[in-house]
């Protein structure tokens, strides 16, 4: 598969998500490029921006497997990883696999749980596996969660872990769609007597993992330039020095932003890395890994502005 076939593939995706979501082409892409990054992603979003039905309408269209969680505050890390129970008639433990055992997992509200049931997620999105009573499962190697949150409600909600939001490759906002795309939303699914559905919207898989095993091997082999790469490090390490940020982002960072370059240059039909797919990743893969300081909350600044600033004074290669 070359850079051309990985293209028309993510064209391919795109239009079995256009079935049931208007709209949102930036968050699909988003979804993409941690896929072949090898990434998670968190979706953020007010109420009814399509949030669950992008990520279950993106998981059908890319052939994976899905599972949903819907995360509460009485949630244990036993219900989302599983257990071994113990079977009477054979008197023997049996391994219940609980909803993380699926390819991609949809986080829904994983705010309203306790971080020690989010803790619970930290292996399986670093490692790709689940360790349950001292055994190890190995997940599939295209495991994938995403997340949603509501940015507007916090009664009853938990701040994610550092360390949890630092596995996520993006943290993604999704806005109100324009009114031409509002418009096609009531004209299509407003007659409907309930929510729509990835099934009644006809959403088909258009590849498989063997498809995305190639079109990841090629992503692997998209070139970047040692300035490329250098761009990348001077950028992530400016986010440790700004004024306006009191924690930077971590080498992780560093690494996961070069990667999903790779695959946004491949999605977008090319075979090396410019800057400028650098900056269009920086601010959804940096904005949930940097605390903004207080002097920059008190003069009433936000993390993308901090993250736009280090980005202007950050010069990029030519």
């Amino acid at each position: 598969m070359n850079v051309t076939d990985v293209k028309e593939l993510a064209g391919r995706i795109h239009g079995e998500v256009a079935k049931v979501v208007v709209g949102q082409d930036a968050a699909v892409s988003a979804l993409l490029c941690a896929l072949f990054a090898r990434g998670h992603v968190l979706l953020e979003g007010v109420p009814g921006v399509a949030k669950t039905l992008l990520a279950r309408a993106f998981a059908k269209a890319v052939g994976l497997g899905a599972g949903r969680i819907q995360f509460t505050p009485d949630l244990l890390p036993g219900d989302i990883i599983g257990a071994n129970l113990f079977d009477f008639r054979t008197n023997t433990f049996n391994l219940v696999k609980g909803p993380l055992f699926n390819d991609l997992v949809l986080a829904d509200e994983i705010n309203r749980t306790p971080p020690k049931t989010q803790a619970a997620l930290l292996e399986a999105m670093q490692e790709r596996a689940i360790t349950i009573d001292g055994v190890r499962h190995a997940l599939n190697p295209w495991f994938m969660v995403v997340a949603t949150q509501n940015p507007i409600e916090h009664q009853g909600t938990y701040a994610l872990p550092e360390a949890q939001l630092d596995r996520f490759l993006f943290k993604h906002v999704l806005d109100y769609p324009s009114e031409a795309e509002e418009l096609r939303i009531v004209a299509s699914h407003g007659a409907r007597s309930g929510s729509v559905s990835v099934e009644d919207g006809g959403v088909q898989s258009v590849a498989d993992g063997a498809t995305l095993d190639a079109a990841a091997a090629c992503v692997a082999g998209i070139r970047m330039t040692d300035d490329v790469i250098s761009y990348v490090v001077r950028l992530v390490r400016e986010t440790r020095t700004s004024p306006d940020i009191a924690t930077g982002a971590s080498p992780r960072a560093s690494a996961m932003l070069a990667a999903a370059a790779r695959a946004r240059a491949c999605l977008d039909g090319r075979d090396f890395v410019i800057p400028d797919d650098v900056k269009a990743l920086a601010l959804p893969a940096l904005r949930h890994r940097c605390v903004l300081s207080p002097a920059a909350e008190i003069d009433g600044r936000t993390i993308e502005q901090a993250i736009a600033a280090v980005l202007d004074r950050t010069e990029a290669p030519r």
